[in-house]
This record gives structure tokens, sequence and C-alpha cells, in this order.
């Protein structure tokens, strides 16, 4: 019992060690994903950029960059939900006019969807 429980153990801090380590690994990956898109529909101009972005990430990459980045980005998101917030409910307040209240409406939405796709991404 103890075996398989040191076993367990050590199986979920590798993981989790692996997951904290390969950011970086994964940025690369989803690269070359796009390289090999991007090169299957004749698109040259932007397999050169992506391979510009892969050297970059090869040489530059390191996780903690790519978590304060990814931070950053959650965090000027939220701020623009916020300020969406806050026009929809002056819009209500002032008694706007529907189609403004809706243009609040969708940009808000549009807004609340950005972030919650940021949130599930990685990095």
């Amino acid at each position: 019992m103890k075996r398989l429980l040191l076993g367990a153990m050590l199986f979920s801090c590798s993981a989790s060690l692996m997951a904290a380590e390969s950011l970086c690994q994964q940025k690369e990956q989803d690269i070359q994903h796009e390289i090999a898109m991007a090169k299957q529909h004749d698109n040259q101009r932007r397999v050169n950029g992506l391979e510009r972005a892969l050297t970059e990430v090869r040489a530059n990459c390191s996780d903690k960059q790519l978590k304060s980045a990814h931070a950053e980005r959650l965090e000027s998101q939220k701020k623009k939900v916020a300020e969406r917030e806050r026009e929809l409910q002056k819009a209500r307040a002032d008694k706007d006019d529907q189609d403004k209240i809706e243009k609040r409406e969708r940009k808000l939405n549009e807004a609340r969807q950005t972030l919650k796709k940021l949130a599930a991404e990685p990095y």
C-alpha cells in the first residue's frame, strides 16, 4: 500500500513538474503545427514568419516569461471587461436608445468570451 501511495505521489509530482516545465515546448509544438498548416495551404509568407517565431522561441523562451506575459494579458482583458461593463451600465442609466445598449452588450459579451478563451490557454 505504501509503495502504491509513494508511486502515485511521485507520478503526480513528476507530472506537475513536466507540465510546469513544458510551456516553451508546448509553444514550440504549436508553432510547428502552424508551420505545417501554412505549408499545406502554400502560404510561404506565413511559413517564413512562423519559422522566425520558432527561432525566437527556441532562443529566448522561458516558462517564467510566458507565465508573466500570460498574466499581463489576462489582467488587461479583465480591465477591458470591467470597462465594457461600465459602458453598458452608463448606456442603461442614460437611457440610450436600444441599438446603442445592444451594441454595448455585444461588446461586453465579446470581451468576456476573449477573457474566457485567454484563461483557458496555458500561455
